[in-house]
């Protein structure tokens, strides 16, 4: 576990090979996790919400979608990663309990369309994503390569 850094809720972490990153127990939160292949810097931001601008509290960047993403792309950028050259791949956004359709109250839905739209916004592709459905991932980012392994206890193990 010593190449294992441990992004916990509302928190961003960067890094270079051989480190890889992980971020436990994503419900309805999405881990974002942004890749430079030329210079293999890895990012990863674990986002509860999705916009800081109804937050009473907005002193943490890492919480949001719309200032998660680019606090950490800058952070990412501080190792040498190019903007240009970042790859995202996203998992979470569960919908943990039961609403309907409509309710705003489906705060998983709201996270991966605001995180979707961000990474739209910044010019960033999303190569692969697992998001939605009725359970919770953990997620391990490789910085060697930046492959997305994506572990469920109810529906196993996967690579993106």
């Amino acid at each position: 576990m010593s190449n294992m850094i441990i992004v916990g809720m509302a928190d961003c972490a960067v890094t270079v090979p051989p480190k890889k990153l992980t971020t436990l127990g994503l419900g309805s939160c999405i881990g974002i996790a942004l890749y430079d292949p030329h210079v293999k810097v890895a990012g990863m931001v674990h986002i509860m919400l999705p916009s800081i601008k109804q937050a009473r509290s907005q002193e943490n960047l890492a919480k949001f979608a719309d200032t998660g993403i680019p606090h950490l792309v800058g952070q990412m950028e501080e190792l040498g990663a190019v903007k240009r050259r970042m790859e995202a791949k996203i998992a979470g956004g569960a919908s943990m309990f039961s609403f309907n359709k409509n309710s705003n109250l489906n705060i998983g839905e709201r996270n991966i369309i605001a995180t979707k739209s961000m990474l739209v916004e910044m010019n960033i592709p999303l190569i692969a994503e697992d998001v939605g459905k009725n359970y919770g991932r953990t997620i391990v980012l490789d910085g060697e390569n930046g492959v997305l392994f994506v572990k469920s206890a109810l529906k196993g193990n996967i690579e993106i």
